[in-house]
């Protein structure tokens, strides 16, 4: 038992050494759209390495606005994420809700095996929580750079989740079967990777339960394309505009 696991964490640490995944200064924008309607943005931006709790980190932020003049909808999320080099752990989560007021924060304590949680509405304190924990986890921004990571491993991963001041597992298949898949931003085909999964948990828009995602089939392993179910219904997300040095969509082969 000890070997396999062994072997299994050698492997993983093999997948994840060949990517290229967090690169500081990528920028990548997606179009979130329902029955053709389009719903809002998705900005990505890798800011680099920092420190957190006193270790190496890398800071990633996520910015989601939803589009103006859409009825019942109004959101302005940002996502602010210190995980791990490796970037299958989070060490610190911050999430600021621009139309409501509300902040939150997560800090992640290995050492003492625990999860402190506390939100804030126009600056009072409202919610404080501890989970005590057994291994590492991520949050609902991190879970899509470590999906990156692992898009070549071949397995089905049970990934700790932490969303909304819960805790939960992200079930991921990562089928490693290439596929060509087409989006508006480029004239080609992209060659991409397939997964699909389970989210076991609610996130910004309603994002829960059954989703499909397509990874650029290269070193750089970038969300071309997704499908998520959302309060609407299932929500196509695309990328639409990237910033990255030397990279483009590779495309399918004919």
């Amino acid at each position: 038992m000890v070997m396999r696991l062994v072997t299994l964490l050698l492997a993983l640490a093999a997948i994840v050494g060949r990517a290229q995944v967090l690169v500081p200064g990528e920028e990548l924008t997606y179009r979130v759209s329902y029955i053709g309607i389009e719903l809002g943005t998705i900005r990505l931006v890798n800011e680099g390495r920092q420190e957190a709790l006193g270790k190496p980190a890398v800071k990633c932020k996520a910015l989601i606005d939803s589009r103006p003049g859409i009825p019942f909808l109004s959101l302005h999320v940002v996502y602010e994420s210190w995980m791990e080099p490796t970037a299958l752990a989070s060490l610190q989560f911050v999430a600021q809700n621009k139309e409501s007021g509300e902040y939150t924060k997560y800090t992640f304590d290995y050492d003492q095996r625990r999860i402190a949680t506390a939100t804030w509405m126009d600056r009072q304190k409202t919610d404080e929580r501890t989970f005590h924990i057994t291994r590492k986890y991520v949050d609902g921004l991190t879970i899509l750079y470590a999906a990156r990571q692992l898009l070549y491993s071949k397995r089905t991963a049970w990934i700790p989740t932490i969303v909304r001041e819960d805790t939960a597992w992200t079930k991921i298949n990562f089928t490693g079967k290439v596929a060509a898949t087409t989006i508006d931003a480029v004239s080609y085909p992209v060659r991409t990777v397939y997964f699909d999964g389970e989210a076991n948990w609610t996130g910004v828009y309603g994002v829960t339960g059954y989703f499909e995602g397509w990874f650029s089939d290269d070193d750089a392993r970038i969300p071309i394309k997704a499908k998520m179910k959302l309060y609407l219904g299932s929500a196509d997300i695309e990328l639409i505009s990237w910033k990255r040095p030397g990279w483009s969509p590779p495309p399918a082969k004919e």
